[in-house]
């Protein structure tokens, strides 16, 4: 009996040290003083991260500094979620992820640099930040009958050789099968599936992440606020990614805003919320009363050179199709909001969205008034759609992109002179069509 037991105790230290990193290293938020870091392990392990400044050298100099420790456990999909904080603004750093004390190997350099204070000091710093929607990840066992709906998965690796600052996802970026979402369990197994896709491991190690989501990613297709798993989606959304907060004081679901250099990112919610499309009597809502109070108001009070605003589906295309806001009876909120912009003259507001499995921008002018901007991104890896034909009265002439694709924006110049530079891209990197915007 007391060598069994040894040989039990023996076996489950042995199962433990023996845990493999499963997904990540993730970067997630990144402010002066903060990064998020996330990894997934295979089975429970305890997690730890050690980082130090780059070029320190060796010597005292070189001591790496250790995050607190998180011990992973199947209930949370064997998650953990680390915030190094106290950094130094503006200074790159190397990390490493310790699984039960031991070192595993970097992907790509390992590396993240902190944001740079430069209010009343200098201009901006100029950045740059890759956009994409609508990740199809295929999986055999749960897929449709015939030719595989997701391709392309090299475009992971052209974003990643654009080495933006930081990532932002406009929804759908996995997309759950019947099988996924009516159970935590099935969620969970969507998530982890598609965050292991080879392709996409530097990128995120590398670049810090955010993300909303859409219908594919909170529930059923074309789902709303009558969706009854909405809190396994949330909850599940909050475990995979690492957004600055994950819950609004004031909000449900998963709204919430981050700044980098004189940019604000506003993250909208249009799915917990949302009216069903075909109901007939009652409000016709996309964000819910809160949430919209909440965005007109963060919008006024913003002193933001460029303010985005991502959410899933398209704000200004005028065709009443799909899921635009032009559609099933949402025009009336959408007008609110650009009486609200045009009534307190809110400059320099573009919207950034997914969804429609095509990409273009859509340009809303009228005298006397700031211009309004939609830029349309997607998809990344899932099917296709021409729209072409689609009547949408405020498309820029040659902005339509009906090939997989990916945008980067550049943010650049003076602090009074400010300018985009969006460059949409092709999954092998190759430039599908630019444009420039100047700040009003």
């Amino acid at each position: 009996m007391k060598n069994f037991l040894l040989l039990f105790v023996f076996f489950i230290v042995a199962n433990k040290a023996f845990a493999q990193l499963l997904n990540g290293p993730m970067l997630g938020y990144n402010t002066y003083r903060e990064q998020a870091l996330w990894v997934q392990t295979e089975k429970a392990a305890k997690v730890e991260f050690v980082y130090r400044p780059v070029g320190s050298g060796s010597g005292s100099g070189s001591v790496w500094l250790k995050s607190s420790a998180v011990n992973t456990k199947e209930s949370k999909a064997f998650v953990a979620e680390v915030v190094l904080d106290n950094l130094s603004p503006g200074t790159t750093y190397e990390y490493l992820v310790h699984l039960n004390g031991k070192a595993t190997a970097s992907i790509g350099k390992q590396q993240f640099t902190t944001q740079t204070i430069w209010a009343y000091r200098t201009d901006p710093p100029n950045y740059k930040f890759a956009i994409g929607s609508c990740s199809y990840i295929n999986e055999e066992k749960t897929d449709r009958n015939g030719k595989p709906y997701g391709a392309d998965y090299q475009i992971f690796k052209a974003i990643e050789a654009s080495a933006p600052h930081f990532m932002l996802w406009l929804g759908d970026n996995v997309y759950f099968r019947e099988s996924d979402w009516t159970t935590k369990s099935g969620m969970q197994h969507r998530y982890t599936h598609s965050r292991n896709l080879p392709e996409l491991k530097t990128l995120l190690a590398n670049a810090p992440q955010y993300a909303i989501w859409d219908d594919h990613d909170f529930g059923p297709n074309n789902s709303d606020r009558s969706f009854i798993n909405k809190e396994l989606s949330k909850e599940t959304f909050d475990l995979f990614w690492s957004n600055p907060t994950h819950e609004h004081p004031d909000l449900q679901g998963i709204t919430t805003q981050f700044d980098w250099s004189d940019c604000q990112f506003f993250l909208l919610d249009n799915r917990y919320n949302r009216a069903p499309n075909d109901r007939l009597d009652g409000d016709r809502t996309v964000l819910g009363t809160q949430q919209l109070e909440w965005f007109k108001e963060a919008l006024l009070n913003s002193p933001a050179t460029f303010k985005f605003v991502a959410i899933g589906g398209q704000f200004l295309n005028t065709a009443p199709v799909f899921e635009n806001y032009s559609a099933n009876g949402y025009d009336q909120e959408r007008q609110e909001i650009i009486d609200f912009i045009y009534k307190h003259q809110i400059k320099n507001v573009i919207f950034l969205t997914g969804d429609r499995h095509h990409s273009e921008l859509s340009v809303l002018e009228n005298e006397g008034q700031p211009i309004i901007y939609d830029l349309t991104i997607s998809p990344l890896t899932s099917g296709v759609h021409d729209a072409s034909s689609e009547a949408n009265s405020l498309r820029v002439a040659g902005s339509h992109i009906a090939v997989r694709n990916f945008a980067l924006i550049n943010v650049s110049g003076p602090l009074k002179a400010r300018e985009l530079d969006i460059q949409i891209q092709s999954s092998d990197n190759k430039p599908l069509w630019q444009t420039k915007i100047k700040a009003q």
